[in-house]
């Protein structure tokens, strides 16, 4: 086992380490939870010593925060819609096609926003969370030419989270999923009822 981390560890390229322990510390709690975070666990699916996890982050809590960060900032970089700012329908389909590609991602953020309610040091980090996620949706609205007040973006991000952790907890199909989105852009008057 520690030749196999050894060697994990040797082939990745120096500040490959890091990027390596934020995926793995994703894929274990959407795996395992919050609970089964351990910097072993961690260790052990990104392929390297656990010291590696002590030398960049120190803690458990800090470990956590950066994780949340580069989920975050991912998600906003693969959301860059811009390019579909002047076709809603289009705009539209590449949102669900985004929320659809990194389901771990957003499990992570699920589990980080549901232990912000037991934890209050973390609710700072998940207020930014939504800050970020409320100001990327109002920057692509607005290049729609939408109505783009600070109520209406924060109700709209709202459903459309709704609806995230409706999908990942199996309630609705990816369908349902890209259907409901169609309806809430109809909803809020971004573009005409799609045609048949």
């Amino acid at each position: 086992m520690l030749r196999r981390m050894t060697n994990a560890a040797r082939s990745l390229n120096y500040g490959q380490g890091k990027e390596a322990l934020l995926g793995a510390t994703i894929r274990v709690v959407a795996t395992r939870g919050l609970r089964g975070l351990t910097f072993r666990a961690v260790a052990e699916e990104a392929g390297v010593n656990n010291t590696l996890i002590a030398h960049h982050f120190g803690t458990r809590d800090r470990l956590l925060a950066a994780a949340l960060d580069w989920t975050l900032d991912r998600s906003i970089a693969a959301a860059d819609l811009s390019e579909y700012a002047t076709d809603a329908h289009a705009f539209r389909e590449a949102l669900v096609e985004n929320v659809l590609s990194a389901p771990d991602e957003e499990i992570f953020q699920f589990e980080m926003i549901l232990e912000s309610s037991r934890r209050p040091e973390l609710r700072p980090a998940v207020r930014h969370l939504y800050e970020r996620y409320v100001e990327a949706l109002a920057k692509g609205r607005e290049a729609l030419g939408a109505d783009t007040s600070d109520a209406l973006n924060l109700a709209m991000f709202a459903a459309l989270d709704g609806l995230m952790l409706q999908y990942l907890s199996h309630a609705i199909t990816a369908e349902q999923l890209a259907d409901a989105v169609e309806a809430l852009g109809v909803a809020v008057g971004n573009v005409s009822e799609p045609a048949d």
